[in-house]
């Protein structure tokens, strides 16, 4: 058992100064997953714990705890190989190359964690938020360091990379917790009275529950188009249908096209 011992503990090369054996390594790999297990233990004591007696939101702790996990794993990492004599300096060519392929193959995982950072601390988006980007359209149900995870309408989940959210125009219905504005394209037929299709228009849209009264509803005469038909667009604002704008829509046009119908009037 000794002699096993001994042959383990045999130096297998140098680093440095530094013998470098099996049981050696052994060590270190231990020290180093002592520390991995030591960082996610300070992640979730900052952002549960401490700052879970805050009033911040769950995705600012997530950030401040994400920051803490790599704070510790970078300075256990420095700490361990320091004890065991390892002089960081021998790995300037593996850091060299490192750079060299963050630069090449790791740029976007690094641009996609530095966005996620910055998506927590400053919060364009939150959990909970309805928001648009580039045509996508869902609610955001996790943020991570490098992705966020939406739900769409069809109950579909897409990851999207951080980085996009930096990158692009984001549109988040629920920033301002302001209500939206709704448009719909109405074109009538030659011969109607415009001042009759606008008092309709306006009619049908206050005469639906979840249209606000403030902003009132709108119409728009918007073009005088060949042989006499009109184009006019109906404005109308609402708040608690974000998530189903397009059915509210609907709901409008079906009760419009009801209206026009029985006032005789055609569409173009």
């Amino acid at each position: 058992m000794l002699e096993a011992l001994r042959a383990l503990d045999v130096p297998l090369f140098t680093i440095g100064n530094t013998p470098i054996s099996v049981i050696s390594i052994t060590h270190l790999v231990l020290l180093l997953l002592a520390v991995w297990f030591i960082s996610r233990w300070a992640s979730r004591l900052v952002s549960d714990r401490l700052l879970g007696r805050t009033d911040l939101d769950v995705g600012t702790r997530k950030a401040f705890g994400a920051v803490m996990r790599y704070l510790v794993l970078i300075i256990g990492a420095v700490a361990v190989l320091q004890t065991y004599g390892i002089n960081l300096s021998t790995f300037n060519f593996l850091a060299g190359a490192f750079g060299v392929g963050v630069g090449f193959g790791l740029q976007n995982i690094f641009q996609n964690f530095i966005s996620g950072l910055i998506i927590m601390l400053e919060r364009p988006v939150k959990v909970g938020d309805r928001i648009e980007l580039g045509g996508l359209q869902g609610d955001v149900v996790d943020i991570g360091t490098r992705r966020t995870t939406l739900v769409t309408n069809d109950a579909t989940a897409v990851i999207v990379p951080n980085s996009r959210f930096i990158t692009e125009n984001v549109i988040n219905y629920a920033y301002l917790n302001a209500p939206i504005r709704l448009r719909l394209s109405v074109t009538v037929a030659p011969g109607n009275d415009p001042q009759e299709v606008r008092a309709l228009l306006e009619g049908v849209a206050k005469a639906h529950p979840e249209v606000l009264d403030d902003p009132a509803p709108g119409v728009r005469l918007l073009a005088l188009q060949g042989g006499g038909a009109m184009a006019f667009e109906l404005q109308v604002w609402n708040r608690s249908r974000i998530r189903d704008k397009d059915e509210l829509i609907s709901e409008l046009n079906f009760a419009i096209h009801r209206a026009l119908s029985e006032r005789g009037i055609e569409l173009a």
